[in-house]
């Protein structure tokens, strides 16, 4: 068993390890820039180390003092959490390399899975359903291209292989304006990602937005837990999640649960992981694969009583997986509001000293936070400052819960996005299930 583990991120989610890490005996390091030595996390870590200045690409992003910080401290394993380096290859090659163990899948299944084309390839052969694409990097022969765009069907959609949080991607609903569509969005990827390979697919009109959860050990055992709806976005972010996700008939939600478990033996996939989906007209489409823990991870906790990061930590600390796929059940319905230091109509972020921070309770109400009264939220991360989480033996049962946990929950001193959330919960088509990924941007006349 690891001794100590580096948590290599901040805010809810570095709390959230934080706490699964002392559960299981872990010693903890905490790792900050000089503006969050206040973290709740940072508090309470048995260690903590300033590894730079405030700018994400100095601190956060900076692994020589990441991996400097592991060996100061002695630490066994880092756990980056989600975002930063949470899907870096390089970084979890370095952190092998320098003798530690990393808590997420190798460093060649994170690169498969980075990269959109090979993702794609690789899930069409483990038998996950895929979107009609061009099954590869666009070629530079301008009519070559249109050939594939007629032969898929428009509207399509351009990506770049390496995108990711909605960037890099471009919709094309004729065919004069291809060329120029995808001409700008090798631009756009090379500026973001450094590659400006882009490949192209057909674009679902009105999807929905569905993920399955995976465990797996790279020893041969993967399981699934089932399924979420994120499809309330705005610009591809997500706002509202639930679990598991309504209205999908049981047969076709069996048969993408085994192809996900499938995938992630044949490519040998270590610790926690989700497939995304746009699903449309009773079918499913593969889109990612998040090698990571997920925001959204507690609403899956919620209805199976796994944790999720504990598993992860002990299937990458070596062990195999404890569970059985016949040991997990759904257990009723959850959701997810994610709270944002926002103005809820400009959605402008809205940073500041939170003067007085009062959660809810009651049974089946959890909130994942870092914030605490006097704290100050910096302008420098990700506006998200909460998680509230509701579970009940029901949807209309659970979706209630979350309205009292909104009207109670308190953040002075600063916007948030708690009205929207508010509102969104007394929506009368949200309510009934099933909306897709526009529901929302047409809300709000976006």
């Amino acid at each position: 068993m690891i001794n100590k583990i580096l948590i290599a991120n901040r805010g809810e989610i570095a709390l959230r390890v934080l706490r699964a890490c002392k559960e299981l005996d872990i010693q903890t390091v905490a790792v900050h820039s000089t503006v969050d030595r206040d973290l709740k996390h940072v508090r309470l870590a048995d260690e903590s180390v300033c590894i730079g200045p405030n700018p994400s690409n100095k601190s956060y992003l900076n692994i020589p003092a990441i991996i400097s910080a592991m060996e100061i401290t002695d630490s066994a394993g880092v756990h980056p959490g989600y975002g930063f380096l949470a899907e870096n290859a390089d970084f979890a090659e370095q952190v092998q390399k320098s003798g530690f163990v990393f808590i997420g899948p190798n460093p060649d299944v994170i690169r498969l899975m980075g990269d959109k084309v090979s993702a794609i390839e690789a899930m069409k052969k483990a038998g996950v359903p895929t979107v009609p694409g061009s099954d590869g990097p666009l070629p530079e022969d301008k009519e070559a291209c249109m050939a594939i765009a007629r032969d898929i069907g428009y509207p399509v959609i351009i990506k770049a292989a390496a995108g990711g949080g909605g960037r890099g991607m471009r919709v094309v609903h004729t065919e004069s304006a291809l060329h120029n569509s995808i001409h700008v969005t090798k631009s756009e990827a090379g500026a973001a990602f450094g590659d400006d390979t882009v490949y192209m697919e057909k674009f679902l009109q009105n999807p929905r937005h569905v993920e399955v959860q995976v465990l797996a050990d790279g020893q041969g055992n993967a399981i699934h837990l089932f399924d979420r709806d994120c499809s309330l976005q705005r610009r591809h972010q997500k706002v509202l999640e639930e679990a598991p996700a309504p209205g999908i008939p049981d047969d076709i939600r069996q048969e993408v649960y085994e192809s996900c478990t499938k995938a992630c033996i044949e490519i040998g996939y270590k610790g926690a992981g989700t497939f995304e989906f746009l699903y449309e007209d009773g079918r499913f489409y593969f889109i990612e694969m998040n090698t990571r823990i997920q925001v959204e991870h507690p609403v899956t906790e919620m209805i199976t009583g796994i944790d999720l990061i504990r598993e992860q930590i002990l299937v990458c600390a070596g062990e195999k997986l404890s569970i059985k796929q016949s040991d997990i059940k759904v257990n009723g319905h959850a959701f997810e509001c994610r709270i944002n230091a926002e103005d809820p109509k400009t959605f402008i972020p809205c940073p500041g000293k939170v003067k007085n921070f009062h959660t809810p309770g009651g049974l089946g109400v959890r909130v994942d936070s870092h914030l605490y009264s006097d704290y100050t939220v910096p302008a420098n991360y990700d506006s998200m400052i909460a998680k509230v989480i509701t579970h009940d033996v029901d949807r209309k049962r659970a979706l209630n819960k979350m309205r009292v946990a909104l009207d109670e929950l308190v953040v002075d001193g600063i916007r948030t996005n708690i009205p929207l959330q508010q509102d969104l919960v007394r929506d009368a088509g949200f309510r009934k299930g099933g909306v897709n990924i526009h529901y929302l941007e047409k809300k709000l006349g976006l």
